[in-house]
């Protein structure tokens, strides 16, 4: 199989002691090439950095909302300058890591608005997809998303929502997102409505280091878990993991801009 993280933090201090032949390994099982997306201003170097070592590492830089209280609006305007700059490098690939959380409470919701929506139109202004963190926000999403209609659209990370919000997302030409927290058994509403999404529709992530599948418990997650994240949502799916891996495949290099793995 040939598989794409589509969501990975491998600039994280958790892959320093290994990353070179975590990388290795990942490769060795199929997994070829890696999104690595920002989260907050000051860690947009070493991403980059990181992804220079590596012509299939991909970066996408963002500012996170559940950073909201660290970032400040010149850190808006920082990132409007690393996408002018890099523009038309071949290694950026999105914005990203951006979106609406609304499942802490001490997050301020209008400061996170006003955060998502800059981003969203810088990456309307660069032509580039938009990696979205969405937590119990799906709504305002959605709402915002039908505002901006970005032209390159981009993926709902993480995706959790119900049948009808993955309509809307899919409308708007976004993918769904889909990793470790569908692999849990308990995880049932997801688990349906997954077993109802078409093929073109998805793409594959593992979130690492977070959101560890159900076979890798309590663990680091790794690029290294995609196959097994692939195939057991192949299962759920009532699919082979090839269709999956395939199809997901597919669906990252449209999203990205991408030529198809030879």
């Amino acid at each position: 199989m040939q598989l794409i993280d589509s969501h990975t933090h491998l600039d994280f201090p958790d892959f320093d002691a290994d990353r070179v032949q975590l990388l290795a390994r990942s490769r060795a099982m199929g997994v070829e090439r890696m999104v690595v997306l920002g989260v907050y201003q000051s860690n947009w170097q070493r991403l980059w950095d990181l992804v220079q070592t590596d012509r299939q590492l991909y970066a996408a830089f963002g500012l996170h909302p559940v950073y909201v209280d660290q970032h400040r609006p010149e850190h808006v305007s920082e990132l409007g300058e690393w996408l002018n700059r890099l523009a038309g490098h071949p290694q950026l690939c999105a914005v990203g890591e951006i979106g609406l959380d609304f499942f802490l409470p001490e997050l301020d919701r209008d400061a996170q608005q006003q955060l998502f929506e800059a981003q969203l139109k810088l990456a309307s202004d660069f032509q580039l997809p938009a990696l979205l963190h969405v937590r119990r926000s799906h709504a305002q999403v959605i709402a915002t998303l039908k505002r901006f209609r970005l032209q390159r659209g981009g993926i709902i990370h993480a995706f959790a929502g119900s049948r009808e919000e993955a309509r809307e997302y899919i409308k708007l030409g976004f993918k769904l997102g889909l990793g470790g927290a569908a692999t849990w058994p308990q995880a049932l509403r997801l688990r349906k409505v997954i077993a109802d999404l078409t093929l073109d529709s998805i793409v594959l992530e593992t979130d690492s280091p977070d959101m560890a599948p159900a076979m890798y418990p309590n663990q680091r997650n790794s690029p290294e878990h995609l196959p097994d994240i692939c195939r057991a949502l192949a299962d759920v799916m009532n699919l082979r993991p090839e269709q999956l891996a395939e199809a997901s495949t597919a669906n990252a290099c449209e999203v990205f801009g991408w030529a198809l793995p030879l």
